[in-house]
C-alpha cells in the first residue's frame, strides 16, 4: 500500500519561497511602464532584464539587484546624461554579475570633481558597448576584494579630470580588486589623469587603442601603481603633444609595490610618441623582470627603463 504525501502549510509556503521567480524585463522609455530609470532600478528583482529604448534620459540610477542585465537600444541611441545618484554616478551599481551594454555615459560632474559614467560598488561587472564621454571618471570602483571588471568593445572620449583636491580622475579608475580586463576598448583624448589606472591584482589590456591626439592631455596610458601582474597584449598606444607626463605610456609600481607582482608583459603593440620629447614605453618601478616582446616603437618612443628584457 502506497502513503500519500502530505505537507503542512509552513513546509508548503518554504517551498514556495525557496523557488525564484521568473526574471522579468522591465522597460524603460517614452510610452513604457518605467518612464525613469531610477523607477526601473527601484522594481528590477535579481536576474531581470532592463530594456532602455532609444532617448535621451537626463536621468539617474542606482541599481542594487543582482544578476541584472541592463541594456540600451545601442550606443548613439539610448543616452544617459543626467545628475550623478548620491553625489557619485550616472550608473552606481551595487549588485553583483551584472552586465550593461549599448548605450552611451556622458557629462558626470559632482561637486568633488569624481563624477563617473559607472560607479562600481558591488561584484563583478561586465561592461560591453558601451560610450563614456566627457565624464570626470569613465568608470569608477574602489576596493572590492575578489571582483573581477571586465571591458570589452567600448569607448572612453574626452574622460578625466586633475580639478579634484583628493587627485585625479581617469579614463577607468579601480582600486583593489581581483582583475581587470579591458578588450578592444577605444581611449582618447582623456584629460589630465590617466587612460587606466589599475590597483588591481592582475590587469589585463588587450587589442585596446590608447590615444593622446593632437589635443588630449593625459599623463599615462595605464598605470599600475601599486604592481600586480600585468599584460598588455596587441594595443596601440599614442602620447601626444600636450601629454601631461613624458615619462612613459605605462608605469608600474611608482606609488610603492603592494600587490604580488609575478610578471609584467607587453607584446606585440604599438607605441608612438608625436611630442617632441622622448618616452618609455614601460617605466618598471618593482624588482619583476618584464618581458617586452614583439612591439614596434615609433616617433621618439624609447622601450623599458628598470627591470627587465626587451625581445
Amino acid at each position: 500500500m502506497r502513503r500519500a504525501l502530505t505537507i503542512g502549510w509552513g513546509a508548503a509556503l518554504a517551498l514556495c519561497l525557496a523557488v525564484p521567480s521568473a526574471a522579468a524585463t522591465l522597460k524603460v522609455g517614452p510610452g513604457e511602464p518605467y518612464a525613469r530609470l531610477a523607477d526601473a532600478a527601484a522594481a528590477a528583482r535579481d536576474g531581470d532584464h532592463v530594456l532602455i529604448a532609444a532617448g535621451t534620459y537626463a536621468d539617474c540610477a542606482v541599481w542594487r539587484a543582482n544578476r541584472l542585465t541592463i541594456e540600451g537600444a545601442g550606443e548613439a541611441a539610448s543616452v544617459i546624461s543626467g545628475t550623478p545618484c548620491a553625489g557619485k554616478a550616472l550608473f552606481v551599481v551595487q549588485g553583483n554579475s551584472v552586465t550593461i551594454r549599448g548605450l552611451t555615459l556622458s557629462g558626470a560632474h559632482v561637486a568633488d570633481f569624481n563624477g563617473a559614467g559607472i560607479r562600481a560598488e558591488g561584484g563583478d561587472l561586465t561592461v560591453e558597448h558601451v560610450r563614456f564621454t566627457g565624464n570626470e571618471d569613465g568608470l569608477l570602483a574602489g576596493a572590492l576584494p575578489g571582483v573581477t571588471i571586465t571591458i570589452r568593445d567600448s569607448v572612453f572620449l574626452g574622460n578625466g579630470t586633475c580639478a579634484g583636491r583628493g587627485g585625479c580622475a581617469h579614463g577607468v579608475y579601480v582600486g583593489a580588486i581581483a582583475r581587470l580586463l579591458v578588450e578592444r576598448s577605444r581611449f582618447s583624448g582623456t584629460r589630465a589623469g590617466h587612460h587606466i589606472k589599475s590597483r588591481a591584482q592582475r590587469t589585463e589590456v588587450t587589442g585596446c587603442v590608447m590615444e593622446d591626439g593632437p589635443t588630449g592631455t593625459a599623463s599615462y596610458a595605464i598605470d599600475a601603481p601599486n604592481g600586480g601582474a600585468v599584460l598588455l597584449r596587441d594595443d596601440r598606444i599614442e602620447k601626444g603633444p600636450n601629454a601631461q607626463n613624458h615619462t612613459a605610456a605605462v608605469m608600474v609600481g611608482e606609488e610603492g609595490v603592494t600587490q604580488l607582482t609575478p610578471q609584467i608583459v607587453i607584446e606585440g603593440s604599438v607605441f608612438r610618441v608625436d611630442g617632441r620629447y622622448t618616452s618609455y614605453l614601460l617605466d618598471n618601478r618593482t624588482t619583476t623582470p618584464a618581458v617586452l616582446r614583439g612591439n614596434t616603437l615609433q616617433g621618439n618612443a624609447l622601450g623599458l627603463r628598470g627591470a627587465g628584457t626587451v625581445q
